[in-house]
């Protein structure tokens, strides 16, 4: 064998164990690679359709899971994703998205759950399954349980109460019912006449019609204030008013009930 021969041969050889190394390294490089963790974008609050592009992009597939109307949301948008951004995924993981309609679906008012006189927290809850919001809209006098519905709003118009549910309503869904709900203060009452009546009897009245006795004067040596009589109370039924639940009736007794029928 010739110097030149050689020379070929050993040319050759490193040739081979070059291209054989660098195949080494990028088969080492892709098997590295594959499977690593990715950071996830946040694709909430972005259309769809872009978002999608971006996900393929970066090894992601965007998989819609439901759909819902928003009223206050254009068709399209992302509102609920899972995982979330930023979680470290696997490349080509799933991502499933909730999207909002364009057109929003119907469904029978009668198709709902009974509302009146259930607790509203509940059926807040059993709502919001049905893609359903709640708000309050204000609060009425009730003796029942405090925070139960009493009437049931949507769009401005009285939907159901105690006589029931009002008949051929179609609500939309992801638009919202608004609630009155029940309270046990605050209510209008008449003004019990207490005059001439005892203290112990006037307390009765009071707690059952759950008012307060407010400031009590006397008019005179009072030796039993429980059977004093009252000859002054304030406010008065005379005068025509109402008074609130909780609020006091102040009054001034004598021992004897002066001016008052035995």
């Amino acid at each position: 064998m010739t110097f030149r021969k050689f020379l070929v041969q050993l040319a050759i050889l490193i040739a081979f164990i070059l291209i054989l190394l660098m195949a080494v390294l990028f088969w080492l490089r892709m098997y590295t690679n594959h499977g690593q963790e990715l950071v996830l974008p946040d694709y909430m609050g972005k259309q769809f359709d872009e978002s999608a592009k971006d996900a393929s992009d970066k090894s992601f597939t965007l998989i819609v899971n439901d759909s819902i109307h928003r009223v206050d949301l254009p068709g399209g948008e992302i509102i609920e994703q899972n995982p979330k951004g930023g979680a470290k995924v696997k490349e080509n993981r799933k991502i499933y998205v909730t999207v909002t309609k364009d057109i929003a679906d119907q469904k029978s008012f009668n198709s709902l759950p009974v509302l009146y006189g259930r607790n509203y927290l509940r059926k807040q809850k059993e709502l919001s399954y049905m893609h359903i919001n709640t708000k309050i809209k204000d609060y009425q006098y009730d003796h029942g349980e405090p925070e139960h519905i009493l009437k049931v709003w949507y769009r401005g118009k009285l939907v159901a109460d105690a006589g029931g549910k009002r008949k051929n309503i179609s609500i939309e869904v992801g638009d919202t019912l608004a609630f009155t709900l029940s309270k046990r203060a605050g209510a209008e009452l008449n003004i019990p006449d207490l005059m001439c009546r005892t203290v112990a009897e006037a307390k009765t009245i009071l707690e059952v019609s759950e008012l307060e006795l407010g400031d009590v004067k006397t008019d005179g040596a009072i030796k039993d204030l429980e059977n004093a009589r009252i000859v002054y109370q304030q406010p008065s039924p005379k005068d025509g008013f109402k008074i609130t639940m909780g609020e006091a009736i102040h009054v001034t007794v004598t021992q004897n009930g002066i001016n008052c029928d035995e």
